[in-house]
């Protein structure tokens, strides 16, 4: 297998882990279950783990699809930096929460504290988390980008828009 197929097959794993994580927390703190918490502050830091060899993977991928028909090199830089950025935050994340596990296991007065902070740092993580992946799912899934594209109006005149989402000027002037 290559880094495409490594990209491809970790990809959904920190995004799926980071929303998991969230349910988790909020049903914790719906059931005020410290257990609950801890288990969600267990799939956080497993998630942020995970971030990082699918970031790594992630310029193998782009050496892969740069070439082929259909993409963009520029939407691959947009989920480039979104993916830089996800990483980052994603990571904060897990050591967040793994302060706030050894916080919340030795009983200290702080750990509800922490335990808000990192709740509000997992809804942050959520919502880039959407942003990662519509980013990816746009450099092959050009029925995504055919969406987006025709509710900004994009292309309208020539029968929708081209594979980049941009219209295409049949003037030759």
């Amino acid at each position: 297998m290559n880094q495409a197929h490594w990209h491809l097959l970790l990809t959904h794993l920190p995004i799926v882990g980071a929303l998991a994580g969230l349910g988790t927390l909020l049903g914790g703190f719906i059931f005020r279950s410290e257990p609950v918490k801890r288990a969600a502050m267990g799939i956080f830091i497993f998630s942020a783990l995970l971030a990082i060899p699918t970031f790594l993977t992630g310029e193998g991928a782009e050496e892969m699809v740069e070439g082929l028909p259909g993409v963009n090199e520029s939407l691959i830089g947009q989920h480039e930096n979104v993916a830089t950025l996800f990483v980052w935050i994603l990571g904060a994340l897990g050591l967040f929460s793994a302060i706030t596990l050894v916080a919340n296991m030795r009983g200290m007065k702080i750990q509800q504290a922490l335990s808000v902070l990192t709740l509000a740092l997992a809804i942050g993580t959520v919502g880039l988390s959407v942003q990662l992946g519509k980013t990816g799912g746009e450099i092959r899934h050009t029925e995504i980008r055919g969406a987006t594209a025709q509710m900004d109006g994009g292309g309208e005149e020539n029968g929708g828009p081209t594979v980049s989402g941009q219209e295409e000027d049949d003037d030759d002037n």
